[in-house]
């Protein structure tokens, strides 16, 4: 598993690698909330590109770093997410919160 994130401005850019269980999505938390916490970010984009799966921690993880980013008036997109997660994050309703395959 691995997170790079980059940033642009006032744009976070978080490349996600390999699957996103209750462990990773912890590790993601712990890593982005500290960037995210000031409000300076006002764009997240998740690059899922790399993820081979993901289960309910993933979408609780995504959809609390998106209620953090709204609190500041920001917004979220979601790029290169696979068929299976792909379908997680139809099913959660995540795609109806942000942009899907937006900015990159």
């Amino acid at each position: 598993m691995q997170i790079v994130c980059s940033r642009e401005g006032a744009t976070l850019r978080v490349a996600l690698t390999g699957e996103i269980d209750q462990h990773f999505a912890a590790e993601a938390r712990a890593k982005l909330d500290p960037l995210l916490g000031d409000g300076r970010i006002r764009r997240l984009i998740f690059d899922l590109s790399g993820v081979a799966f993901m289960d309910s921690s993933g979408v609780g993880m995504i959809l609390g770093r998106y209620r953090k980013l709204t609190s500041f008036g920001g917004s979220m997109d979601i790029t290169g997410a696979k068929a299976g997660v792909d379908r997680v994050l139809r099913m959660s309703g995540v795609y109806g919160l942000c942009t899907k395959g937006g900015g990159i």
